[in-house]
């Protein structure tokens, strides 16, 4: 069941890429949407599934942008990984981006689990065959998360779900995944709000991952028209948003009125 949009929501969550910005550049209006909503005093927290760039990289370069947003409101994937590998005292092998390397730590030279995020070109026959042997050896895999794509300026981008999917494939194991649409990655930040699913909203662009795992979870999802949206995501049998807007302009005028 889709779930409602309730009428005084008490938070919101807010997907980075393919909401606020496209790579280096601002979506036009986002900027000052997110001020507009800033201004109700809604409690904010921003999920990214992105895993080649550090917490602090992403908040610089939200602020350069002119963005109004701070480290503590921004829930990443990777540091979500980072966490639950060391709360559950494991041994990682890491499989990262060089850029999230030190903030993830050094591979465990006696590993325990294997560790994937998104390594973009950095991914090598060598680095994935050295995970592989890992999982044939009995090690489980941890994947930051699933994302089939991404939207870059000059087009699409295979994200890390194909190599997640090619270990799991290869290796016969299935991996556990901590960024969306696992449910923890959307509950936590509501927990330390103090708000339930069933008032909150997530604005995402990503029908599946955003969308499909928030609702998962009871939590209202609006769907964008920008980022990896495609034709026909508004018109999916698996997935109903609750709402779809053109884009997070239209989203934030939705919550806040005018929309």
């Amino acid at each position: 069941m889709t779930p409602t949009l309730p009428a005084a929501p008490k938070a919101v969550l807010i997907d980075l890429a393919g909401v606020l910005h496209v790579g280096d550049q601002a979506i036009p209006g986002a900027v000052q949407a997110l001020q507009r909503l800033r201004a109700t005093g809604l409690p904010l927290r921003f999920l990214t599934n992105t895993t080649r760039s550090p917490r602090k990289a992403i908040v610089d370069l939200l602020v350069g942008l002119g963005f109004d947003v701070a480290a503590d409101e921004i829930h990443t994937a990777a540091l979500a990984t980072r966490q639950l590998v060391l709360s559950r005292g494991l041994r990682p092998h890491w499989l990262v981006h060089p850029d999230i390397a030190a903030e993830m730590g050094a591979s465990d030279p006696n590993p325990n689990v294997v560790v994937l995020g998104d390594a973009g070109p950095h991914f090598t026959f060598d680095g994935l065959n050295a995970a592989f042997r890992l999982l044939m050896a009995g090690c489980p895999l941890i994947a930051m998360a699933r994302n089939r794509y991404f939207k870059e300026p000059d087009g699409f981008t295979l994200d890390l779900g194909a190599f997640v999917v090619a270990l799991e494939y290869g290796a016969g194991v299935t991996a556990e995944i901590v960024g969306k649409p696992a449910a923890p990655f959307f509950l936590g930040p509501l927990a330390e709000l103090g708000v339930a699913p069933s008032e909150a909203v997530l604005i995402g662009d990503d029908l599946r991952d955003d969308i499909g795992g928030a609702q998962a979870v009871g939590i209202a999802g609006i769907l964008v028209r920008t980022g990896k949206f495609r034709p026909g995501d508004d018109a999916n049998p698996e997935v109903t948003p609750t709402r779809v807007v053109e884009d997070f302009s239209a989203a934030v005028a939705l919550l806040v009125g005018g929309g």
